[in-house]
């Protein structure tokens, strides 16, 4: 093992055992500072991106509302020409 292997295992190991030695409530407060600091990192979109997103999500949800539109006609006209409708 090389020696940079050797103090990356010491540092994890470190780490690991710098986890278990804290309380239940030590832990519960570092996870509570991690969230906000990942929230305060969420960048927030303008008014034109979401106004934007809404359109590619409605152009979308109606191109498949269309697809199984077909689909449900063609299988529904292939089931009663197979069954006898």
């Amino acid at each position: 093992m090389s020696e940079t292997s050797v103090s990356e295992a010491e540092e994890k190991g470190s780490r690991r055992n710098e986890r278990e030695r804290r309380n239940i409530f030590s832990r519960i407060a570092l996870y509570w500072r991690q969230v906000f600091a990942e929230l305060r990192k969420v960048v927030t979109p303008t008014r034109e991106e979401t106004i934007r997103y809404i359109w590619v999500v409605l152009g979308f949800v109606l191109i498949v509302m269309l697809v199984v539109f077909a689909l449900d006609g063609v299988l529904g006209a292939a089931a009663n020409w197979v069954f006898g409708g």
